[in-house]
């Protein structure tokens, strides 16, 4: 899978139904990509399209129980490789990594605003 297929799924999983002009927007790829990388995500049963309730000339992504699950196996994945590698760093390192935590944490913050984009 590639990385902006798993990146659109994370999305999805934290955000909820998007537009594709929106998750473009996020991905940062251009619409026409979006739309063709939604169809092959369909077709692999990741995500599906829904009509929007309040406006039914947009059509929504949204995961599928397949693609919740692949974003969680892939979040888990992340987590016991970083276990993993935790386990291989002296005390001090550890501790620094402690320490680091707080400003890791604002990081993830800023982030997370930047591909949410402005509030509407």
């Amino acid at each position: 899978m590639s990385l902006t297929s798993a990146a659109t799924l994370a999305t999805l999983d934290r955000t909820g139904p998007q537009r594709i002009t929106d998750l473009a927007a996020v991905e940062g790829v251009t619409q026409p990509a979006m739309t063709a990388l939604v169809r092959v995500m369909e077709q692999s049963g990741l995500v599906e399209r829904w009509g929007d309730a309040s406006d039914k000339r947009v059509t929504l992504v949204c995961l599928t129980e397949a693609g919740a699950s692949y974003v969680r196996k892939r979040r888990e994945a992340g987590v016991h490789a970083f276990e993993r590698l935790i386990d291989e760093l002296t005390g001090d390192e550890v501790e620094a990594l402690v320490a680091a935590l707080p400003a890791l944490k604002h990081l993830a913050e800023l982030e997370s605003q930047d591909r949410e984009g402005p509030k509407r």
